[in-house]
Formats: C-alpha cells, structure tokens, sequence
C-alpha cells in the first residue's frame, strides 16, 4: 500500500486480479476547470481484468478523472495510456472505438427515446447488423427487465432501471474497459446490492472495470484494488481489502466501523 510519497511493498496487490498486465496507466495527470486545477499529478493504473475502483469525498475530482480518460475533458498536463497506446489527446468517439465505454454520473439516458433506442445509441461506432443484435441480446440476457421493456420510453423506467440501461448502452460498443460514475447513486439499498452484482458478473465475464463511487463500503467490496482521491490528489493506493481496513479510509468514509 502506498502512503503519501511512502510506499511499502505488498505481494497481494495483483493477487485478486486476473492477469496482471496493464491496460489503463493515467501518469501525472493535471486537469484545469479555467483557473480552477482539479486534478494534481494524478497518476494510476488498470490492469487487465481487474475492477479498480478510486474512492473520495464529493469534489475531490473522481468524475474528473473519468472524464479525462473517456476524452470528454482535456488534461493540461500529463499523459494517458491504453493498450500502451497514448489516447491523451484523442477525440472521445475515436476512444469509444478504441474500446472504452463510460457510463457517467446520473445515467443520462435519452428519456424521450425507447429502452432498444438506447441501446442502439450505444453501439453507434459498430456497422455489422448480426454483431449488433447479438449484443443487444447479450445486454438482454444480463437485463432482462430491459427486454420486457424495450419498446417503453427510457424515462418512465425506475431509476434502477435506468442504471441498468445505461451500464446496457455502454456494453453495446463491446467494451474492454468500462467506466463507471457512481453507479449506486439514488438507489434503494436493495438495488445497490443488485448492481454491484452486475458489476461482479460483468467482470467475471471478462471486461475490464474501473469504477467511481461513493459507497465506499461496497466499492471496496467488490474491488481488486483501490485509490483514495483528496482535493485532486491520490493520497493512497493499495489492495482494497487492505484499505478497507486502513484507519484514514475507516474514519473518513466507512463511519469508522
């Protein structure tokens, strides 16, 4: 685990993950909102079918961070790399089509358009007809109250439903890495344990997952390994088992149990 600058060495780090080779490396990542840096240096990693997630209070730049990486924010410093290729600069389509999907805070489904419309939007950079409703019924398969809904309007859908929409589209560019923001966000806690059953399956099934989320207790349940964000700056890193246990992390978002 590291601690600051400290860092001690740990034989468990990649011992819940699957493979180990790096797929997702964000080195000294510094983001400006105008005058305003939200992001200080950040620098992290994903390794291939891991689900690392990245822990912290509201504004400590966690959403930023997903942005940069997905191309919908631009870093004024710093690089991030993909598969070892630089994707710092690169448009958010071309990332898209590179095989990252991001499923952002407050789910953002078209409302107005139907449950199968959505999806479609999801899998706007495919062209092949057969693979696309294979997908659509993959998504379906994981979903299936999606299916019974398909013709229904995505805004009269729960809110859990909509989540599970919005994890749907993102699936439909058949993703290696998926970004999720706060998935749990406004949900009973019943439907908290049901997506994070999801999110288990859909790593078990081998995509790649990294994942943004305030509930710490459960993030760092169903993680690999973790990174704790403070005003733009990862103060620790480390299994996330161990930093379920570690006092700063139990103080500030487990409510000290």
């Amino acid at each position: 685990m590291r601690y600051g600058n400290i860092v001690t060495v740990t034989v468990e780090i990649f011992a819940k993950g699957s493979g180990g080779i790096m797929m997702l490396e964000a080195k000294n990542l510094e983001v400006f909102y105008g005058n305003i840096q939200a992001l200080h240096g950040v620098s992290l990693s994903v390794n291939e079918g891991e689900i690392v997630t990245l822990i912290g209070a509201n504004g400590a730049g966690k959403s930023t961070i997903l942005k940069t990486i997905s191309g919908l924010e631009r870093a004024r410093r710093g690089q991030i790399l993909f598969k070892g290729e630089d994707i710092t600069r690169m448009p958010a389509h071309a990332i898209v089509k590179r095989g990252i999907s991001h499923v952002p805070e407050g789910r953002r489904i078209i409302g107005n358009l139907t449950v199968w419309e959505n999806l479609m939007m999801g899998a706007y950079t495919r062209k092949n007809p057969a693979e696309i409703a294979e997908s659509v019924e993959r998504v379906y398969a994981s979903f299936p109250r999606l299916k019974e809904r398909a013709k229904q309007l995505a805004g009269t859908l729960s809110g859990g439903e909509q989540q599970m929409l919005a994890i749907g589209r993102a699936l439909m560019s058949r993703p290696s890495l998926l970004l999720l923001d706060e998935p749990s966000m406004g949900l009973a806690p019943i439907l908290v344990e049901e997506i994070f059953a999801i999110i288990r399956r859909i790593n078990s099934e081998g995509t790649t997952i990294f994942l943004v989320e305030q509930n710490a207790f459960m993030a760092l349940r169903v993680a690999h390994r973790a990174y704790c964000l403070e005003t733009g700056k990862v103060v620790l890193e480390g299994p996330a088992s161990e930093l379920q246990t570690h006092p700063r992390v139990r103080e500030a978002y487990l409510g000290g149990v």
